[in-house]
């Protein structure tokens, strides 16, 4: 049977089963659903895109995959072009991996080696509260082969610090010269609550971290490609190390990307073959996945999504602007992204389905109504999931 994500599977409901997708819509054998969360944020361009089905096969016709280790392709080299000049600063070393749990894994794993490799003994990693950067768990801890582990520690300790500076600079007065690095979701944490914080809590973190060495981290799997209203975040405030996943490959399939900058990866370079970075995931660098990570953002670019988004925002703004209910705590909007939180999760229960009766693809946890939405999304389809919402507190 299949094993549900996040579920009781004694207790789940029959799940919809989708037949076709196309554009925003979801189609079950008897309905349309508006998709009002971009299958978990990625689907940007939204479903059968024909440039984006074409890049793929045209890869498929030619071969769908081969290792990385010791091969290369054209797919993997024109990505990697395109991300020099695409990506900001200097985040121009870039290795690849096959979801955006494993590319965070990779980029704590850097910074953790980079520490090693340098000579330090730092232990402490620094986080945000209500952080969420993916779903694996242990993986090097059950592992017992000290050729590709011995750089790691079992169990860093880990700090966790809310978005005010002030908290910020207590931390780092206190522990800075034992962090080896500070990991954020920059401006918008995704799964711990769609929250959202100001850009200058990012500019200090940028300023302690280089006055304290430490590696600054931007996960910015969800953030990424726009979602905040921002092409990256880390076009405003550089880091150390970039994350990037689902919209990547305009959501069609799993890729990752961790950028890394030249003082990083300086720190792995060299004679010494104990220095080396030895992780290696089978799909890196997938030619299939790199074929249509060049084309998302090839359509990315010329059909102009910053100023898409400015709209989607705008409309959003608009049309929850004003909407209160005594169970509402906070209504939050920035770039593609918005959430209706509540007082009480018990107040969404049934969301979903009264979503679904009415057209609309909704999947609220916790106390979180929210939408992130396909960029191509029309005003008055936008509209619908708006009034969807508010229509729930009507009722």
């Amino acid at each position: 049977m299949i094993w549900y994500p996040y579920a009781q599977m004694k207790t789940l409901k029959s799940p919809k089963k989708i037949i076709d997708a196309q554009g925003v819509y979801l189609k079950t054998k008897d309905k349309s659903l508006i998709d009002s969360i971009s299958s978990w944020w990625c689907m940007i361009h939204g479903y059968k895109n024909p440039e984006l089905n074409q890049a793929m096969k045209n890869q498929i016709d030619k071969f769908s995959h081969c290792m990385l280790a010791g091969l290369c392709h054209d797919s993997v080299e024109e990505l990697s072009e395109k991300l020099e000049s695409y990506l900001p600063g200097d985040l121009n070393h870039f290795f690849f991996s096959d979801s955006g749990s494993v590319a965070v894994e990779v980029a704590l794993k850097m910074a953790v080696q980079f520490n090693r490799n340098r000579g330090q003994k730092r232990k402490k990693i620094l986080a945000l509260k209500n952080a969420y950067h993916g779903d694996t768990f242990m993986t090097m801890a059950v592992g017992d082969d000290e050729d590709y582990h011995s750089a790691f520690p079992k169990n860093p300790d880990v700090i966790h610090v809310p978005t005010e500076i002030p908290d910020l600079e207590k931390v780092f007065s206190q522990c800075g010269n034992n962090l080896i690095c500070f990991i954020v979701e920059p401006l918008l944490q995704g799964a711990g609550g769609i929250r959202m914080y100001d850009l200058a809590f990012l500019k200090k973190a940028r300023e302690l971290c280089d006055k304290y060495d430490v590696i600054l981290i931007f996960d910015e799997v969800a953030t990424g490609f726009g979602r905040t209203g921002h092409r990256f975040v880390s076009d405003l405030v550089l880091p150390d190390i970039l994350v990037l996943g689902k919209a990547l490959t305009g959501g069609y399939i799993g890729h990752a990307l961790t950028a890394a900058n030249k003082k990083v990866f300086d720190g792995f370079y060299g004679d010494d073959p104990s220095l080396a970075f030895m992780h290696g995931p089978t799909f890196m660098a997938n030619p299939v996945a790199c074929a249509l990570a060049l084309k998302s953002i090839e359509i990315f670019e010329r059909e102009n999504y910053i100023s898409k988004i400015a709209n989607i925002e705008k409309t959003v703004r608009r049309e929850l602007s004003g909407f209160e209910d005594e169970r509402i705590k906070e209504i939050r909007v920035m770039g593609a992204a918005f959430c209706i939180e509540v007082k009480e999760s018990e107040t969404l229960k049934g969301f979903a389905d009264f979503a679904y009766d009415r057209g609309v693809f909704a999947r609220p946890f916790v106390r979180y109504m929210y939408g992130m939405v396909p960029y191509i999304i029309t005003e008055e389809q936008l509209v619908t999931i708006t009034d969807t919402m508010k229509a729930w507190f009507q009722k």
